[in-house]
């Protein structure tokens, strides 16, 4: 009997003892592939780099931890200096917390401080999509829009305003290209901040790539550049949240180099320290610092933990290995391999409707009917089925459902470690065809 509240209780889970590059072991001596970088799009170097142990042992020898506001150290000042260094420009600024929900937290803490300090308290609402996800906390919650986590909770979420995805495969008309697409998606904001009042709004909140709502959706070209044209035009900050798509994952170092836009503030966790220790961080503009600083002088939000020395000195390690000569342009190459063994495996699938992503960040869109892209009922359990199945093969993958509005729709995530080599995505798509075949059969099996 376990004592601990798992998130789903109802799951049988393995015990996992070990984790080597690639793999992962359980108690048993079976042996999982990882296909989802530590279960979260975390492990981007995997499971046993020796260089980010040492760091971290090195670091606790010295101190493990003194709390940020009463000392700084040295690993917290050579991150941000690493980070901010080859930032997006006008991001000088690195604040410190413990994990991506805190980053999205801190960056809307920030901008509403921003503008109660340069004397424009009115602007307090906030715009976000949905078929997002921000974090598991109630700000991120109420600026998302995974449904499905939202409801137990919608009474007591800050009131946000949504508008649509950039969601090419069933958000572009047949007669528009995608750059026509981009821009009628992007102009809902413009709409949406002249509804609530110009002077209202304080800032629009974005993935750059999503993650897990409706599955590694990229924009289209153009897309964030109308956007910041539109924030820019009312005064509104962009806050670009590449917690799961960031810090390489996309075969760049920042997701948004793709795109051509450096927004005000910029969020990251899961690459961060790879998994080796738990840390986020913000990036911010220097007007917004400048702001604070020249204002009340006092950031008013922080965590105990914020800065974390030994979390630091993980992530400057991991941080290291992602810039070293080469890697980001094998992470493209990779990237390449993936998307190609994908399409070889599924472009003429009968239940696969599209295949998406951008890098190391790739999804599998199932349907029942392609060519409605009609999705499997809900009660089908389809997604839940393809993990099963895929476990079951020692692959770890992520499929989920409620792709399309949070109710139905099923899709699986791929995002492997950003060391796996060609052989390792061979084994990992073969691995999820015969998943996704095998939760088929069963599917039509029970509707039989």
């Amino acid at each position: 009997m376990s004592s601990v509240f798992h998130r789903i209780p109802k799951r049988h889970l393995p015990v996992a003892v070990k984790g080597d590059g690639m793999f992962i072991f359980d108690k048993d001596g079976k042996r999982y592939i990882d296909g989802y970088a530590g279960g979260a799009c975390v492990s981007c170097l995997g499971h046993s780099q020796e260089s980010v142990i040492e760091a971290v042992r090195d670091q606790i020898r010295k101190m493990a931890f003194f709390h940020s506001a009463m000392f700084t150290s040295e690993p917290m000042e050579e991150l941000a200096s690493i980070l901010t260094t080859d930032a997006p420009e006008g991001l000088t600024r690195a604040f410190f917390t413990n994990s991506g929900s805190e980053a999205v937290e801190t960056a809307v803490m920030m901008a509403r401080q921003y503008f109660v300090e340069i004397g424009q308290p009115r602007r307090k609402k906030v715009i976000g999509r949905r078929a997002s996800y921000h974090g598991a906390g109630l700000t991120g919650l109420g600026i998302g829009y995974q449904v499905a986590r939202r409801i137990p909770f919608e009474e007591i979420l800050p009131s946000v305003f949504h508008i649509s995805p950039c969601y090419e495969y069933r958000g572009r008309l047949e007669s528009e290209t995608p750059e026509q697409y981009g821009l009628r998606a992007a102009n809902e904001l413009e709409q949406a901040i002249l509804g609530l009042g110009p002077d209202t709004v304080m800032a629009f909140v974005a993935e750059t790539v999503t993650g897990t709502t409706n599955g590694a959706t990229p924009p289209v070209p153009g897309y964030f550049k109308r956007i910041r044209e539109i924030c820019d035009k009312y005064g509104v900050l962009l806050v670009l949240d590449e917690v799961f798509c960031g810090l390489g994952r996309t075969g760049t170092l920042h997701a948004c180099e793709q795109d051509g836009v450096a927004p005000d503030f910029l969020t990251f966790a899961k690459g961060i320290a790879a998994g080796y220790q738990p840390i986020g961080a913000t990036m911010v503009n220097q007007r917004v610092y400048d702001a604070i600083v020249s204002g009340s002088g006092t950031f008013k939000g922080g965590y105990t933990y914020s800065g974390h020395a030994t979390a630091c000195a993980a992530a400057i390690a991991v941080q290291k290995f992602l810039r070293a000569p080469g890697f980001l342009d094998q992470v493209k190459a990779m990237g390449s391999v993936l998307a190609q063994r994908l399409q070889d495996r599924f472009a003429q699938h009968p239940h696969v409707g599209d295949i998406r992503g951008r890098g190391m960040l790739m999804t599998v869109e199932l349907v029942e009917d392609r060519s409605t892209k009609a999705p499997f009922a809900a009660s089908h359990g389809l997604s839940s089925r393809i993990y099963q199945n895929a476990q079951a093969r020692g692959l770890i993958t992520h499929a989920l459902s409620g792709t399309i509005d949070g109710y139905v729709g099923d899709h699986v995530v791929i995002c492997p470690p950003l060391i796996a080599s060609g052989e390792h995505i061979e084994t990992i798509v073969g691995l999820l065809g015969e998943a996704i075949d095998a939760a088929l059969v069963e599917v039509h099996a029970n509707a039989a």
